[in-house]
């Protein structure tokens, strides 16, 4: 059976053991975390803050599936800047978040992060450089605490770098470590020039986590993007990972979006 998950920053202010709750009441089998709606920075979250977060989740039977929006806060990291000293710090950073995703149990994390990944001066040449040294610099860590990194591509406007699937998925060869790999997001690919299964047939093989939303960015099912043939592209595919319901439109409210994005869901893989 194909596991769904859902994104937490979806339920606003709402407690962790209720979002948890909630979800595992709805019929999720896990739950995906935004860190920064913990602490500002995953430094500030203690460890018994830590097993709090991965005891309530277990008691509701959810799994913690991933960590996104990696560098949402603290304000002004940078992935792959000029700025040597600045870069360390993101660098630093992203270790720490690996550390927190081990210690909560988070399988993945998904950088999408886009104003940190910003290009100076449209520098595409030197940005990806400095970016697969910032990775590269991290993958120890990934290794040590068994934790997935997964590029993200994001189209414009949201982002100016590492725009399409063909983008990630080189950054993966090219990184060409067992701890990197991508993830697929159903807006992001209803961007791109060719039907997202196309894309999800040629890059499968590189994915390891998928993210379900609406070409409008509301829930799977609260628009025209027709999840039929992205469903068969991945169960032709074999891909068993999670499908993560991310949203950027609250509307009409995070119980409504939950329930009925994961009954659309469960609809269109039973019919694959």
């Amino acid at each position: 059976m194909q596991p769904f998950a859902i994104c937490n920053e979806t339920f606003g202010d709402w407690p962790w053991d209720r979002v948890c709750r909630f979800v595992a009441e709805t019929g999720y089998q896990g739950v995906e975390i935004a860190p920064f709606t913990f602490a500002q920075a995953v430094t500030d979250v203690s460890p018994e803050q830590r097993r709090l977060i991965r005891r309530q989740a277990e008691d509701a039977g959810l799994e913690i599936v991933g960590l996104h929006w990696l560098l949402a806060s603290p304000k002004g990291l940078h992935i792959h800047t000029r700025d040597e000293a600045l870069r360390r710090r993101t660098v630093d950073y992203l270790r720490a978040l690996v550390d927190f995703a081990g210690d909560v149990g988070a399988p993945v994390m998904i950088f999408g992060s886009p104003a940190q990944r910003r290009l100076e001066d449209g520098d595409v040449a030197g940005a990806w450089e400095r970016i697969q040294d910032s990775y590269r610099q991290v993958l120890p860590t990934l290794a040590e605490r068994e934790v997935v990194l997964c590029q993200e591509s994001l189209p414009a406007p949201e982002s100016d770098f590492i725009l399409t699937a063909a983008d990630a998925a080189r950054m993966v060869r090219e990184l060409d470590h067992p701890n990197f790999r991508m993830m697929l997001d159903v807006k992001s690919m209803c961007s791109e020039d060719r039907p997202a299964a196309e894309i999800i047939r040629e890059f499968a093989a590189l994915v390891r986590h998928f993210h379900a939303n609406d070409a409008n960015r509301r829930g799977p099912g609260f628009g025209d993007t027709d999840f039929r043939p992205i469903v068969s592209a991945l169960k032709e595919a074999g891909y068993t990972g999670w499908v993560s319901v991310e949203v950027f439109d609250y509307s009409p409210d995070p119980e409504t979006i939950a329930r009925d994005s994961l009954r659309y869901l469960r609809e269109v893989f039973s019919a694959a």
